[in-house]
Order: C-alpha cells, then sequence, then structure tokens
C-alpha cells in the first residue's frame, strides 16, 4: 500500500471549499469530509447536501468520516450520493456489519473509526467487511489538537491486524488511516507505526502553500516506510 494525503476541509475556509480544494487537488489523493451532528461530537458541520455539492464541483475523491450518531441510517447515503470512501464510528454504530455492507453495496469504501480509548482487538473479526480501518490520533470534534502519542502503540496493533488479514485473499487493498494533529512532526511516527493513509487539516490549509505541505507530508511518509520497509 502506497501512501495516500487526504487534506481534512474542516481546517479550510468553509465560504469558499471548492476553491480550497483546488488549492490541493494535484498533489493529494482523497479530500477528508468531516461530517459532524453536535450529538456523537461536540461539533456541527456539513451534511449529505454539501457532500453532493462537492461530489460534483471539486476533482478529488471524497473521503468522508461521519462522526454522527446515526450512521446506521445515514452512511449509505453518503455512498450513493458519490462519496469515494465513507467511515463510521464503531462507539455509534448499532448493526455493523448491515451498514459497512449498505455502503459497499452504494458504491463506496466501507471505513470504521476509533477513538483514541477504543481497543482494536474487539473489531478484529469485522475487517473482512472493511476497507478502510481510521485510528483517531485526538478525542474527535474539533480540528487544531495535539496529537496523542499514546496511540501510537494502538496504530501498531492495527497494522498487523490488518496484515493477518491479510491472509484471507482480498479484492479490496484495507487502508490503516489516521486523523489527528498530523504534520510534519508526526506523519513520520504514524508511517513508521505502519499507516498509509494520512488525514491533516490545520498543517494544510492554515499554511501559505497547501500544495507544498501535501507534497512535503508525502515524502517525509513515504521516506519513512522506505526505511521500515513497508513500501
Amino acid at each position: 500500500m502506497t501512501v495516500s494525503i487526504s487534506p481534512s476541509i474542516l481546517a479550510a475556509d468553509f465560504s469558499r471549499l471548492a476553491e480550497e480544494a483546488a488549492l490541493i487537488a494535484d498533489d493529494a489523493d482523497l479530500l477528508h469530509v468531516d461530517v459532524m451532528d453536535n450529538n456523537f461530537v461536540p461539533n456541527l458541520t456539513v451534511g449529505l447536501p454539501v457532500v453532493e455539492s462537492l461530489v460534483k464541483n471539486v476533482r478529488l475523491p471524497l473521503d468522508c468520516h461521519l462522526g454522527i450518531a446515526d450512521p446506521d441510517r445515514w452512511a449509505p447515503r453518503f455512498a450513493e450520493v458519490g462519496a469515494h470512501n465513507v467511515t463510521i464510528h464503531a462507539e455509534a454504530v448499532k448493526a455493523p456489519v448491515r451498514t459497512l455492507r449498505a455502503i459497499r453495496a452504494a458504491g463506496g469504501r466501507a471505513g470504521l473509526a476509533l477513538n483514541p480509548a477504543t481497543p482494536v482487538e474487539p473489531y478484529e473479526d469485522l475487517l473482512a467487511e472493511v476497507d478502510t480501518l481510521l485510528v483517531m490520533t485526538i478525542e474527535p470534534g474539533f480540528g487544531g489538537q495535539r496529537f496523542l502519542d499514546a496511540v501510537l502503540p494502538k496504530i501498531e496493533r492495527a497494522r498487523r491486524a490488518i496484515d493477518r488479514n491479510r491472509a484471507f485473499g482480498r479484492e479490496v487493498p484495507l487502508w490503516l488511516q489516521v486523523d489527528g494533529g498530523i504534520n510534519a512532526e508526526t506523519i513520520e511516527r504514524c508511517a513508521e507505526a505502519g499507516a498509509d493513509v494520512f488525514v491533516a487539516g490545520s498543517a494544510v490549509f492554515q499554511g501559505e502553500d497547501p500544495a507544498a505541505v501535501v507534497r512535503d507530508l508525502r515524502a517525509r511518509a513515504e521516506a519513512t516506510r522506505s526505511v521500515t520497509g513497508r513500501c
């Protein structure tokens, strides 16, 4: 699995999202969209209509992270309107297998997110239903938070779980994504621990040259993965 960078529009200018996305369209792999309902997390961001508009107006595939209280009801709709990757939270979903399969049936990659305090091990048997395993490296809700170093061993455990799952002959690669506090200082540690998809918000969109930041983050992660033999 090669390195992928997914800049988060949570740190972008919400009055000009398409223009902000265009700044990194040639350098990023995905556009991360945090959908928050002020229920599951203490913040309110964008919903289905904005995602549908972004699908029509940006070139990057959308990587939708649903921080919402009822993903069983809403998650498949995001795939239906064209989101490439739709991630739900283990802590919120009531019927994970059914909902993950519904996302896939609607044409999206199905993702499962784990909060910092949620262990990987209870969900290892679900990995056959998962295309993206997202390990949160902050408490979800707000951008600009400091990276939680305590999560690094969990990323390593998630990497081992994914590697074990590969023995079952998956047709679609299983991404190990990290989200929260990812910047030039932390991306190398996450890559060393085994992550391959990196969500970065403030580091990208609050910099003077977002595209240059994306390129730098990619170079740092690729160099680390090369040293560790993961490329």
